[in-house]
């Protein structure tokens, strides 16, 4: 079986983090939708299309155009005569204002301040920009690299920029003409590594710095405390969104009235412990219940929590 590339690695991992931010998805939509698709004439009708050959990237672009915007899109795929897949999504825009609402302009590089006016907004462009016509070496090499493909100098500029207005960056980015398109990229080792957790690759840039360290044995320190800290961030994040999904159950049923004793007791300890780990959840729960709580059951009973959560208020 044909090993998966690591360009594959970390676009699959931003097709499967959670994104708890509407904004930010509109964002990864924008730019997504800006490099990679184009508008269409069928009749008198006008559609967005957009291709890539990765699977659960067309999935993942589809379900979400979908879940935003309830649009009329079709998913197709065909064969290519290499044997490669290619997906197609094609998006009726004629009862729709996607392109108006993400604000895109295929003819303009400008980016709009309302679509990224934050870093979380910032980081949702960005992973949609790489999601589009992004790579980076593999870390096994020596030459370490990341790219981004577009087919315009100005909007190279602006999407650079970017990067500028995102807190404590230190990613500069240069542009080089490549044929017909321009490149922005960028070849420090820790500049890649920081862009990965930028976007929410964090899986990816763990995976990036272990193999690293091992081939070169360089002190990665400093890059493992941002992981620390995006983890740590992951991990209040979530906190606060259970804390807030209980607090709608304990309004809307009650939490004693759940007739299961080990989510009456975790929706409390929550409650008491917004920012504490599933692993210090596990810790207390193991003591109140006077046997062992791993981390598996907690999170298990957190998904039973979001179950609940849904069906009180008809999600």
């Amino acid at each position: 079986m044909k090993r998966e590339s690591f360009t594959q690695l970390v676009k699959e991992e931003l097709c499967t983090n959670e994104y708890e931010s509407q904004d930010r998805l509109r964002a990864l939509l924008a730019a997504y939708i800006r490099i990679n698709g184009s508008m269409v004439l069928r009749g008198k009708k006008t559609f967005i299309s957009l291709s890539t050959e990765n699977a659960k990237i067309a999935k993942f672009i589809y379900k979400t155009i979908n879940e935003i915007y309830d649009a009329k899109a079709d998913l197709s795929y065909k064969t290519r005569q290499n044997g490669a897949t290619l997906y197609s999504i094609l998006i009726d825009e004629s009862e729709n204002s996607i392109i108006d609402d993400l604000e895109i302009s295929f003819l303009e590089g400008k980016i709009s301040k309302n679509i990224v006016r934050n870093d979380d907004t910032i980081s949702g462009y960005l992973a949609g920009a790489f999601l589009a016509s992004g790579s980076v070496n593999s870390p096994q090499t020596s030459n370490y690299h990341l790219e981004i493909s577009l087919n315009s100098e100005n909007y190279a500029k602006w999407l650079s920029h970017l990067f500028g207005k995102y807190k404590n960056s230190d990613i500069e980015p240069k542009i080089a003409k490549r044929r017909e398109s321009y490149i922005l990229y960028f070849k420090k080792s820790d500049q890649i590594a920081n862009f990965l957790i930028m976007v929410g690759a964090v899986s990816s840039c763990m995976e990036f710095e272990n193999v690293r360290v091992d081939r070169d044995f360089m002190n990665s320190a400093n890059r493992l405390t941002n992981m620390d800290t995006a983890n740590m961030r992951k991990t209040v994040e979530t906190g606060k969104r259970q804390k807030e999904e209980i607090v709608v159950i304990e309004e809307r049923l009650g939490i004693e009235n759940i007739a299961n004793h080990k989510i009456r007791l975790l929706c409390q300890l929550r409650m008491q412990n917004e920012s504490a780990s599933l692993l210090e959840l596990a810790d207390l729960m193991s003591q109140h219940l006077d046997k062992p709580v791993t981390k598996s059951n907690v999170n298990h009973l957190f998904r039973s929590i979001h179950e609940l959560y849904e069906k009180v208020t008809g999600k």
